[in-house]
């Protein structure tokens, strides 16, 4: 048992409680009669068994009506809820219980202890055995289930497989995780054997078992790449307000500090950028734009600009805000293809029209949903 345990990770006790139910089974397969509900006991120092035959303490308020009967579908224990379909192999009334046990209340066990057997036949034992493995493979997919649930949210390293058709598996330790085309980021070519991290989007219970999808493209992929690399943001010190993101191209992150005499901007991008440029690397060039986050709507839309110097923003009613540089700085404020002033717009959550000195405006019409922590 702790070879097994050790070789599938599965804890002993879950190892023994595993063989414990296997042995019951084989008991009852060679020794009980249908309807028993048998436990085994096992010491795993002296390779001593104990059995017992279980029933449960029931009351009258507990027991199905005929009608809720003729709805159940036949079998051996047939339960809605706290009800029961009373059994005498599985049941006992609390008044018959109480004259084996004086305490006995509903919802106890009643545990008679049984004869025990060593010498248990052939098809008991392959029984036992398919049991143990059946068991054994549904523990170890329920606590890789378990682990990788937790790791939901949070950044992964894994290492490309191979591509099957618009997927990529990648291999993330225990299982492979699946990179959808979607969540690819565009004009990144993946090979088997290289290395990256990733976003766990979410984990699936199947019956197969789970299946961990990943993420190169979700804007929290910025944000948790930037908490690995910056003590200040992983303890609070330093907090993302917002991400506005087009992967593989851009980012627009905007971060803040309540603590006197830091500089929020300043610690993300690290001594000669080497934090920010460290995160850069990891998103093969992605460009990072990292501003400062204001209470000051005005402000805050202003800075979501850079790199472009804002003279004036005014707020106008239904969410919208012009923004006014100067001529010289109009192309940089828009951006090559509207990008900048797209991103500005999706960071703060206004649409931004963005105006020259004396001279004309440029609108943003993309959706501003604004993508927040």
């Amino acid at each position: 048992m702790s070879q097994i345990a050790a070789e599938k990770e599965i804890p002993e006790e879950r190892i023994l409680d595993i063989v414990e139910q296997a042995i019951a089974t084989a008991y009852k397969k060679e020794y009980g009669e249908r309807g028993d509900l048998i436990e085994a006991e096992l010491n795993a120092k002296t390779g001593e068994v104990r059995f017992w035959k279980v029933r449960k303490v029931v009351d009258e308020d507990m027991l199905l009506e005929d009608d809720e009967l003729e709805d159940l579908k036949k079998g051996e224990i047939e339960e809605v809820g706290e009800k029961v379909k009373f059994n005498p192999k599985r049941h006992i009334m609390v008044e018959d219980a109480k004259k084996e046990k004086e305490d006995a209340e509903v919802g106890d066990e009643i545990k008679e202890l049984m004869e025990t057997k060593e010498d248990f036949g052939r098809i008991a034992a392959q029984t036992a055995k398919q049991v143990v493995l059946q068991k054994v493979k549904e523990t170890e997919r329920d606590l890789t289930y378990e682990e990788y649930k937790d790791k939901e949210g949070e950044v992964i390293s894994g290492v490309i497989q191979r591509v099957e058709g618009r997927n990529i598996l990648v291999d993330i330790g225990k299982i492979l995780g699946v990179l959808t085309k979607e969540e690819q980021i565009p004009g990144e070519f993946y090979k088997p054997g290289q290395r990256y991290k990733m976003y766990v989007l979410k984990v699936e219970d199947n019956p197969k078992g789970p299946a961990v999808y990943l993420s190169r493209a979700f804007p929290k992929l910025v944000s948790k790449l930037f908490e690995l690399e910056v003590p200040e943001i992983s303890t609070g010190v330093v907090e993302i307000k917002a991400i506005a993101r087009e992967a593989g191209s851009r980012s627009k992150v905007a971060v803040h500090s309540e603590e006197d005499g830091v500089d929020p901007v300043g610690t993300a991008v690290g001594q000669r950028g080497t934090r920010v440029g460290a995160i850069i690397s990891e998103l093969d060039g992605e460009k990072i734009d990292i501003i400062e986050w204001s209470e000051d709507e005005k402000q805050f839309i202003a800075n979501a600009l850079s790199p472009a110097k804002v003279h004036q923003v005014e707020i106008l009613e239904e969410n919208k805000a012009i923004a006014t540089v100067s001529e010289d700085e109009l192309s940089l404020a828009i951006g090559k293809d509207g990008q900048n002033v797209r991103l500005a717009a999706n960071l703060t959550g206004w649409k931004i029209d963005v105006k020259a000195l004396g001279g004309s405006s440029e609108e943003n019409e993309e959706d501003t949903e604004k993508e927040n922590e």
